[in-house]
């Protein structure tokens, strides 16, 4: 049992800082590269593995539940960040206003990375 409250405790670390790469990632020069690959891997789980488990689908969250279900855990919300919300805040969020929120989030800060990552790397090549 502990090694399960071990593992909750690190997936509400592991994801929560994710998050927060994800949203932030792209304002270093050096963590750039990582951070748009890092929003690409999410964009392509929401996406397209979404398409198979639901449209958001994260595996991080799948895994997470699977571990709080062992600690007895059987009313979880289906996102993430509703639970980070009401863990954090203790105020119950609206899980549509939530998905758009992050929609837009991700969309912002994939648009941010890429264009900060593609006028690094112009800037690298140099006139030809």
């Amino acid at each position: 049992m502990l090694l399960y409250v071990v593992l909750d405790k690190a997936f509400f670390v592991f994801h929560t800082s994710l998050i927060a790469f994800n949203l932030f990632g792209w304002a270093w020069q050096k963590t750039r590269l990582a951070n748009l690959i890092a929003l690409l891997a999410t964009a392509f789980s929401w996406c397209v593995l979404g398409l198979w488990k639901g449209i958001g689908y994260c595996p991080c969250t799948e895994w997470h539940w699977q571990v709080r279900a062992r600690l007895g855990y059987h009313d979880m919300p289906a996102s993430y960040l509703v639970f980070l919300i009401k863990t954090l805040t203790g105020e119950e969020a609206n899980p549509e206003t939530v998905d758009f929120a992050a929609a837009a989030a991700l969309l912002t800060a994939l648009t941010l990375s890429a264009i900060l990552n593609a006028r690094a790397f112009l800037r690298k090549q140099g006139p030809a």
